[in-house]
């Protein structure tokens, strides 16, 4: 089978004409942002956001025409308005910021809770991973999506390589794949691991949208989102436009991650989604061999932060070679080795969000020390 090239892609779109029919939508300079992955392909449409309903058929007609190219199995397109300097887009028109009233929700999602880092390599996406399974084992019908673009995890965590297929009762919509109970969709699943996703913000947050709006994620009682690492525009971006019940912050007990970590803690606060908690992950380390404690990182600067922020403490996880090993395996700790202290951790952390997610408490109290020794 012959590659499929943005040559081709190109040639096959300058069939279909912008609104008005007098050009298409190649020479009219909508096109950009083509990203061909195997036989996936990925693109943006960009138009003046005041247009956007308009544009919508353009849009379905685009996915359409690449979808019929010989070799193509899934195409994802995107609308996008680029913003100017200013913060004004398209015609001169400064673009809505939308409050967490006004965000649109999923359907059939009753919560929707971010779990978040001020910066990468603290272990976020497996915080995420584990708190999604502490919910399920609560009975609790529970999603996770990854919202990383640039550095998916969820496949490797969850041991899913599969491609989403359509939905068989509602073929405009993807299913979102299953495992250890959860529904989960991440761009990784479209994209090969080798494949770096070189995208601006705009393209970002349409194919966000589209993972959370055009996925049949079916009646879930919270979602889990596994949020990038950072504050820039597409945290913030992604902040305002979901209906968030809440936000748990990751961080290490080092000072410089607790610098950052303090960042995405005012980033949710300025948008007024609720702090559900922060978590202090690799907290210390026991030595297999002498079971003597080691506190690498330091050890409860994140409790002294939630102190300081009068935001609630969730615990602490200890570093732990077999809870790397079995992160890496694709097999989380919560749904293979239940019984484990570190299950139990994740687990209490998730009784401790739900609780808070149904008082109405959070930020308002502190949680229960969970430690494992």
């Amino acid at each position: 089978m012959s590659e499929i090239t943005k040559e081709q892609v190109l040639e096959t779109l300058k069939s279909v004409k912008a609104p008005g029919g007098d050009v298409d939508i190649v020479s009219s300079g909508m096109v950009s942002e083509i990203v061909i992955a195997g036989n996936n392909v990925m693109f943006a449409l960009q138009v003046d956001p005041d247009q956007a309903a308009a544009f919508e058929p353009v849009r379905q007609a685009a996915e359409e025409a690449v979808s019929a190219m010989p070799g193509v199995e899934k195409v994802m397109v995107a609308l996008t308005a680029e913003k100017k300097e200013g913060g004004e887009t398209g015609r001169g028109k400064r673009a809505p910021q939308p409050t967490q009233a006004q965000a649109p929700g999923i359907p059939g999602v009753s919560h929707i809770i971010a779990v978040a880092s001020g910066k990468g390599g603290v272990g976020k996406s497996t915080t995420a991973i584990n708190l999604a399974l502490g919910l399920a084992a609560k009975g609790l019908k529970v999603g996770i999506l990854d919202a990383d673009i640039y550095g998916p995890s969820l496949p490797k965590l969850l041991g899913l390589h599969q491609e989403p297929e359509p939905d068989p009762e509602n073929p405009e919509k993807l299913k979102a794949l299953e495992a250890y109970g959860l529904k989960a969709m991440s761009i990784g699943f479209v994209v090969d691991e080798a494949t770096p996703v070189i995208w601006r913000g705009p393209m970002v947050m349409s194919a966000l949208q589209q993972m959370m709006h055009e996925i049949s994620w079916g009646d879930l009682d919270v979602m889990v989102v596994d949020m990038p690492p950072g504050t820039g525009d597409a945290q913030l971006t992604m902040a305002q436009q979901v209906p968030l019940s809440g936000a748990v912050i990751v961080s290490t007990p080092q000072d410089l991650a607790l610098i950052d970590a303090r960042k995405g803690l005012n980033m949710f606060k300025r948008v007024n989604v609720p702090i559900l908690g922060i978590v202090e992950n690799m907290s210390y380390f026991i030595c297999p061999n002498c079971e003597e404690r080691h506190e690498i990182f330091g050890h409860g600067g994140a409790r002294q932060e939630a102190e300081k922020m009068g935001v609630p403490f969730l615990g602490e996880v200890p570093l732990d070679p077999d809870l790397r090993a079995r992160s890496d395996a694709g097999k989380p700790v919560v749904a293979t080795d239940a019984d484990s202290p570190h299950a139990a951790v994740y687990r209490q952390m998730a009784d401790n969000i739900w609780e808070a997610l149904h008082t109405g408490e959070t930020g308002k109290r502190s949680m229960p020390r969970i430690v494992v020794e």
